[in-house]
Formats: C-alpha cells, structure tokens, sequence
C-alpha cells in the first residue's frame, strides 16, 4: 500500500492549490481527482482582480481574456465603468485546474485521475488512515496522516456517506459556451457584463464573460429560496435565451452547457475538520455569497489550510481547530456582511431599488468598483451618493423653477 502524507480528494481549485503548496513544501502528497481530465467539468469561469494571477504565481496560459470594462445591466438601467489598461482577467476553469495539477507533478506529488473516493478510516493503535478509492473502475487503498476534503458541496470526506448534513443555502447555476462571430465578440471581448433584475433574473444574477476569442459564456444563477415579491421564476435557460435574444442580438453556435450547485452555510456554520481530515474550498463555504466568486477565495483558503497541515504533519499540534479559527477570521466577519446584503439583493428587493444600484455606482470609477465587488469595501459605496443626492436635488430645482415661471407668465 502506498503512503502518503497527505491525500487530497478533488482537483478543483481548492484542492489544486493546497496539493500543489505541500508538495513545494516538500510534502508526499497525492491528488485525486473523479474526471478523466480536466476539460471535462470546465463548469466555470471567474472574474478576477490582476493580483490574483501574482498573488498565486498563475501562468497567462490560464487565462481566458483581460477586462478593463465593468457592465450592470437592470430592468431599467446600465452602467458601465471602464479603465485605459486592464484591470482583470476572465479565468479558463479547466486550464486553471490543470495547471495546478501539473505543477503538483513538477513538485514530486502524484496526480490520480478518474479516481473516486470512497471513504477513509483511522487505526486507533497509531495515525495511520487508509484510504479507499477506486481508480479506472479498480479499488485500491492508500495511507495517509491527512485527508483533505476539496470535494465542494458533496462534502464527501468530513461527512459519513449516511450522515445527514445540516440545512445549505443552496444556489444553482448553468451556462453555456457559445462561439460568435468576431464582430459580436469584440462587444464584449474587454468586459464583465452582469445582469439584475425581475427582467433579467430574479432571485440572482446573469451574466456575459468573455473567453477564447470568439467564445463567450453567457450564464445565470439563481438563490434557491423564496423572493419577497417574486412568487415564481422561469427556468435558468430561460433567462440566458432572453440575454441571447433581448441583449446580445446575434446569431451563434452552442459549443457545451455546463452547471453546478453550491451549498452555503449561512454564519460559516461547517465542519471545518474531524480528526485529521480536514475541509476545505466549497466544502466549508469558501465562495462569497454576494458575488459568487469562489475560486481565488478557494485558493486563499487552501494556503490557509496547506499552512495547519504541516504544522500537523510536523506534530506541534494534534487539532486543527487553529485552522477554523484562521478562517473565521479571515472570512466570517466579511461573508456574514456579504450575506446580508446579497440576501437583501436578490431575494428582498423590488426592481427600482435594484435599479438604483447603477445610479449610486455611476459616479465611481472602475477601481472604486473592483474595490467595492471584488475586495467588499462596502463604505466606498458611500461615495456616489453625495453626487446622487446633487442630481436629485438639482432636478427637484429645476422642476420647481419651471413651474414658477409658468406661475409668473
């Protein structure tokens, strides 16, 4: 039976990350993986600050496209904020995810594809865990100190496969890949495009990202709980054919649809560890509620968690409650924030509230922008309202003036 020091189970982000840090560090350590290869599940994409690609030394090659241009789009209103230099990337799921696999091997890990977990368990006369997969339809065992749980909302690891789980928030997503022509692409190629609203998606958002030349991926997301004043909703599809329709306006070819479910414990309320297997990435709700975006905050917490690992590894500890502890205080605070807004967003406010969102962002530049979605800066958000407020009372003057001078002629 091969041993390991640590054996990840999942090869999203997450769990690419944390392998790909212990094995630089130094560490045996074996990454498994359910799917063949990594095209297979290329369920997402991602809208990221510059610094990410820096902050996790992430090659152009997993790059989609850079973006200088920021989009809302309401019922009633657009926005739309823009920089002279690019300001972000559009992030290729898969290529991502195979990068860090690779580098994983490069490092002296080892990479398992089309290898299934199936459950772990612990002598109790010594730490040693075995594993038990199944890997191209054989089972096999391996030894482990630590077993990581990258399995996203399956939880596979730190729940029993019996084991009732406590109540998600859950939220459901699909896009689809299309190719247009280049003429459309290049309307698009420089920006994120985000669409809210009753007419757009209730109870969540919609979305248009630019990929490979040619390619966009036009998607939307749904909150699976009831609305305040929405009572019923149209399936997902039906809002990415209304983008289709009603906003992009052009023929095209349907290359792949793609979708996923995430499962949010409102409060951070995970089962971040159970003796030495440990949770990380969407398994403990890593994605942030108000934006969707997961996968840089995914690898923060993998850093996080590569970082208690080896100091578990190297026996200065026997818990990781260290390692919750570090996440809720680093996420709780801003994911509790993040929740209540996006709660109130998507599932409280009627349409001309959600319109007033472009009025108060309008007079903010781009940075201001990325400040306030990407690094939750909510107080920035303060400063357009002075402007808003200017604007208002401006009109309430001119109205009146009107209606003086129609008085005195």
């Amino acid at each position: 039976m091969q041993e390991f020091d640590v054996v990840v189970v999942g090869g999203g982000p997450a769990g690419g990350q944390c392998a790909r840090s212990l094995a630089k560090a130094g560490r045996s350590v074996l990454l498994v993986e359910r799917h063949k290869d990594f095209a297979i599940n290329s369920f997402s994409s991602a809208g990221t600050p510059l610094e990410t690609l820096s902050q996790y030394d992430l090659p152009d090659s997993v790059v989609g496209t850079y973006w200088n241009r920021f989009v809302v789009v309401t019922s009633n209103q657009q926005g739309e904020w823009k920089t002279p230099e690019a300001i972000g990337a559009v992030l290729d799921f898969g290529k991502l995810r195979e990068f860090l696999a690779s580098d994983v091997k490069a490092n002296g890990g080892e990479v398992w594809m089309n290898c299934r977990y199936v459950s772990h368990s612990t002598a109790q006369s010594n730490s040693q865990t075995v594993v038990s997969l199944v890997r191209g339809g054989e089972a096999v065992t391996v030894g482990a100190r630590v077993v990581v749980d990258a399995t996203g909302p399956f939880r596979a690891v730190v729940y029993g496969k019996d084991e009732p789980k406590p109540d998600f928030l859950s939220g459901t997503g699909i896009e689809y890949l299309i190719e247009v022509s280049d003429e459309v692409y290049q309307r698009y190629s420089d920006a994120l495009t985000f669409f809210l609203g009753y007419k757009w998606m209730p109870k969540g958002y919609s979305w248009i990202f630019p990929m490979a030349p040619n390619r966009l991926k036009v998607g939307a997301g749904i909150i699976n709980a009831d609305h305040e004043f929405v009572k019923q909703t149209e399936p997902l599809k039906h809002y990415i054919h209304l983008i289709l329709q009603d906003y992009i306006k052009a023929d095209y070819t349907l290359i792949e649809v793609h979708g996923s479910t995430l499962k949010y414990s409102r409060g951070l309320q995970d089962v971040y560890y159970r003796e030495n297997a440990i949770a990380i990435g969407d398994a403990v709700s890593t994605v942030n509620f108000l934006g969707g975006e997961g996968i840089r905050h995914a690898m923060q917490g993998a850093e996080i968690a590569s970082k208690h690992i080896q100091t578990y590894l190297d026996r200065q500890t026997d818990s990781f409650q260290d390692y919750q502890t570090e996440m809720h205080r680093v996420f709780l605070k801003t994911w509790n924030l993040s929740e209540k807004f996006g709660m109130k967003k998507y599932l409280q406010d009627c349409d001309e509230i959600v319109d007033k969102v472009v009025t108060y962002l309008r007079p903010l530049s781009l940075e201001d922008v990325v400040d306030i979605l990407f690094f939750y800066r909510f107080e920035k958000v303060s400063k357009g309202l002075p402007q808003y407020f200017l604007r208002k009372l401006d009109s309430f003057w001119t109205r009146v003036t009107f209606r003086l001078r129609k008085l005195t002629h």
